[in-house]
């Protein structure tokens, strides 16, 4: 990432925004009957992926059955999880009338509930990403991702706050909305009792679906089975936390304070998603796998485009942000991640961290007052 500041005008970031608007309406308008079968036959994958690796699990008294009942619930999960409700979920395919595929009923198979996550992911995290102090997706309340996040002793366990997060990710994003961290500070913006219940009774039914009811229906399988279900849940589980920090924390994305965003136009809004967001690189099936959060920079810009169109428009925002000076932060799984894992170790100690701290800015220029620096993380 490079050190200079991108020095943008007001009329270039009106310009941009224009631009990227432009892009958005002209996807929306071509949405049609592809982008609905392929949701409905990804679905159908999905639950085929399932009963079998369900049904070979039933097998597991013969070890292959075991291995290939687990890596197709694994799958299973991964896709549920990454491609299917996190998209449908965001509203991608409310445009189609199906009740199937509405934001606001779908369901998915993880620990976290529908509605708590549209809340703490959809709305906050889409609307003050990367504001420090709003966004709470920065370090999940467990970890210190940013420089400007003071540094105290307990931050000297962030990377075994990270690994167990990675391990117990369902659960960590199920008590996201709960604001634990501000227990005994402040209230939290919604009534923890309320959502306690709900996150209670979303563990309970996909504990009692994975750990009792089908280990029960295996009779005396149940053990394997219960292993089985274990071992995809934590597939599906390190698997999205790698896909989804790949996309938000390797170094060279910028973090904002508040101030700097209180009078942001739609073009700054652009801009941020910009800046605080990284893709990865990689196949076709790579990009399923990863709910299309491998273009984490078009899914920032365009939340309610059906992600299996960012591929296609993914050149054409990079070649707005050379336009315009501004970094398209891409890279494979391995080098993203370890960026991550860098930067984890690098924030559990005190001090300013690496000599070469990044600092990226949007300046509108000398004649605007209202200037506003935005701070590499």
């Amino acid at each position: 990432m490079p050190d200079e500041r991108p020095q943008l005008s007001p009329e270039q970031i009106e310009a941009l925004g224009a631009e990227l608007d432009a892009l958005r309406e002209r996807v929306l308008e071509d949405l049609g009957e592809q982008d609905l079968a392929y949701i409905r036959n990804l679905i159908k994958t999905q639950r085929a992926l399932e009963i079998s690796g369900r049904g070979l699990l039933f097998a597991s008294f013969f070890p292959p059955a075991w291995v290939a009942g687990v890596a197709a619930l694994s799958l299973s999960k991964i896709l549920d999880n990454m491609e299917i409700g996190h998209n449908v979920m965001h509203g991608q395919y409310d445009w189609t009338g199906d009740p199937a595929l509405s934001s606001s009923g779908f369901e998915w198979d993880t620990a976290c509930p529908g509605d708590q996550w549209r809340h703490s992911h959809n709305y906050i995290h889409h609307t003050y990403t990367n504001i420090l102090g709003k966004d709470r997706d920065i370090g999940y309340g467990v970890l210190r991702m940013s420089e400007d996040e003071p540094w105290r002793p307990r931050w000297l366990g962030n990377p075994l706050y990270a690994l167990a997060l990675a391990v117990f990710f369902q659960y960590g994003v199920a008590l996201h909305d709960l604001e634990l961290e501000t227990l005994g500070k402040r209230r939290a913006e919604r009534p923890r009792r309320e959502l306690l219940g709900g996150v209670w009774r979303k563990v309970r039914g996909q504990t009692l679906k994975d750990y009792v009811l089908f280990p029960l229906l295996s009779g005396p399988q149940a053990p394997l089975v219960v292993a089985g279900n274990a071992t995809a849940n934590l597939t599906r589980n390190l698997w999205s936390f790698a896909i989804i920090f790949c996309g938000h924390f390797p170094e060279g994305t910028v973090e904002f304070d508040e101030l700097e965003t209180t009078e942001e136009t739609r073009g700054d809004w652009y801009v941020r998603q910009m800046l605080g967001s990284a893709n990865l690189t990689g196949g076709p099936l790579f990009h399923i796998l990863s709910g299309n959060l491998s273009h984490q920079i078009e899914h920032h810009l365009f939340p309610d485009i059906p992600a299996r169109r960012y591929a296609e428009i993914a050149d054409e925002v990079r070649a707005i942000c050379e336009r315009y000076g501004l970094p398209y932060n891409s890279g494979p799984l391995p080098k993203q991640l370890g960026s991550v894992f860098r930067k984890i170790v690098r924030l559990a100690l005190p001090g300013s961290g690496s000599p070469s701290h990044e600092t990226s800015s949007v300046a509108r220029g000398a004649e605007d007052d209202g200037a506003r620096a935005m701070i590499a993380a």
